[in-house]
């Protein structure tokens, strides 16, 4: 069978409208950054606007197409309107990346309705808003590339304390699968990226959370002994498999998870 292209138009993403949420900082920069520097223009949103920007500055600096948009991803009315600003100013949306989470360890006995909820909404609801609301543009565009970011969560947990997040991961990975069951006819594949431990801000002082900054600090040492690479991953780790997905690299796949955890889950 002849190739249809070579590995550099493989990879290429030029025209490409992509959405990145939780894209300011962490993995989610990881990935902005390697959407973009494949071609694509980059919509990076967050909740945070000085970092947001900040971000969007430092693409543009490398000489890529990007810009920010501020929004609280759990909000329906914020997400439709994401959706309806990115394809109406920049004529397309092409890939989506659900990227934003929040993981405050909690003991369960400590944990309240409205702690379950808020992380839920975080690393849940808004994978169900931006897929439902950006699969409506993609449909009349005749596809789309979804990548739902999970976690090795997703397959089995890693500390107390994350009972709500892994609720919420698991959910995700459940969602993915139905999505791309669903979506497929449309042209659209949805795949799940799960990392393991990877070196960001939130790794090294965490969201608010009962846990001390001992307790979290041993938490880490204890987990990246377990991991067969003896190392943390980094967001470029994650950036590198999001934009595979993204790319024609993975035209046959879709419901399907990559975990990227330097072994983590042998263990």
């Amino acid at each position: 069978m002849v190739m249809d292209k070579k590995i550099s138009e493989l990879l290429k993403l030029d025209n490409k409208v992509a959405i990145v949420t939780g894209g300011a900082q962490g993995i989610g920069f990881g990935i902005a950054q390697r959407l973009a520097e494949a071609g694509a223009h980059v919509v990076v949103s967050d909740l945070n606007k000085e970092v947001c920007e900040d971000a969007v500055s430092k693409i543009k600096e490398m000489g890529y197409k990007a810009s920010s948009y501020i929004l609280d991803v759990s909000n329906e009315d914020q997400v439709k309107s994401l959706i309806e600003h990115t394809s109406n100013e920049y004529g397309s949306l092409d890939i989506l990346v659900n990227n934003a989470g929040i993981y405050p360890r909690i003991a369960l006995a400590n944990m309240t309705f409205d702690d379950f909820k808020k992380v839920l909404g975080v690393n849940l609801n808004s994978v169900f808003l931006t897929v439902k609301y950006s699969s409506e543009v993609m449909k009349k565009q005749g596809g789309g590339k979804i990548i739902n970011i999970s976690s090795i969560d997703a397959l089995h947990p890693s500390m107390v304390g994350l009972a709500h997040y892994d609720a919420s991961k698991h959910g995700v990975w459940g969602f993915t699968k139905n999505a791309a069951l669903e979506l497929s006819q449309y042209g659209i594949t949805v795949n799940a990226v799960a990392p393991g431990g990877i070196n960001t801000p939130g790794t090294h002082t965490d969201t608010p959370s009962e846990v001390s900054k001992e307790q979290l600090e041993a938490a880490t040492k204890a987990f990246m002994n377990k991991i067969p690479m003896h190392r943390f991953g980094e967001p470029d780790d994650i950036g590198k498999v999001v934009l595979f997905l993204a790319s024609d690299m993975a035209s046959y796949m879709t419901g399907s998870q990559i975990v990227v955890d330097g072994g983590a889950l042998l263990n």
